[in-house]
């Protein structure tokens, strides 16, 4: 079994399709074995509580970003975590915690990287740029973590178009719906079907 470590800080919507999923039998030899969040508030929190997932808030206020990786690093390991995904997770993590899992570390984004992407791109920020760029799709990326954000090899991607009365809002809705909750169930099922492997930048992915 692929055991899965799962980083929030939100409501946790993508958090819920990993769960939708094992339960449907989509991700049949995977399961988290904790659920981390970095805000108490966080609603991701109680979702995995209701599917009797370990949660747990761990803060990071007034801890370096080498302490709070430590602390990371030490939960993950007792936990014996295979894969850890980041599932909304706002909190930067530090060259040690990237270091321990190397290519063990994926994280869902909402848009197409390169575009709109990098330090400061997250929540709506990424629709509302693509939105007064004016491209005409967007979508969403699952990638591997490496130091600099957003910018580890790509596993998989999808594209979403942008329409002429799209918010922010309504636009960062359907990037989710049609994206976000396809392609980051999807990645997790390749990697443990080990279908995975990474060549320097590029991420290649067996039939």
């Amino acid at each position: 079994m692929l055991r899965l470590g799962v980083l929030v800080s939100g409501g946790g919507t993508n958090l819920q399709a990993i769960i939708d999923k094992i339960e449907s039998g989509y991700l049949k030899d995977c399961g988290i074995v904790s659920v981390v969040s970095n805000k108490k508030d966080a609603y991701a929190l109680t979702r995995a509580e209701k599917h009797n997932i370990p949660a747990y808030y761990i803060p990071k206020k007034g801890l370096s970003t080498e302490e709070y990786d430590q602390i990371l690093i030490d939960h993950f390991t007792e936990k014996e975590a295979d894969l850890i995904v980041m599932a909304g997770f706002t909190c930067i993590v530090g060259k040690a915690f990237v270091d321990k899992f190397k290519n063990r570390i994926i994280n869902v984004h909402p848009s197409l990287i390169p575009a709109f992407c990098g330090k400061g791109y997250y929540g709506l920020i990424p629709h509302k740029e693509a939105l007064a760029y004016g491209v005409k799709l967007t979508g969403a990326t699952v990638h591997y973590v490496e130091l600099e954000t957003d910018a580890g090899p790509i596993i998989l991607q999808k594209a979403v178009e942008v329409r002429n009365d799209d918010t922010p809002e309504t636009l960062q809705k359907r990037v989710m719906e049609e994206a976000e909750w396809v392609i980051l169930p999807e990645a997790i099922k390749l990697i443990s079907e080990n279908r995975v492997r990474v060549e320097g930048r590029k991420v290649l992915i067996k039939d």
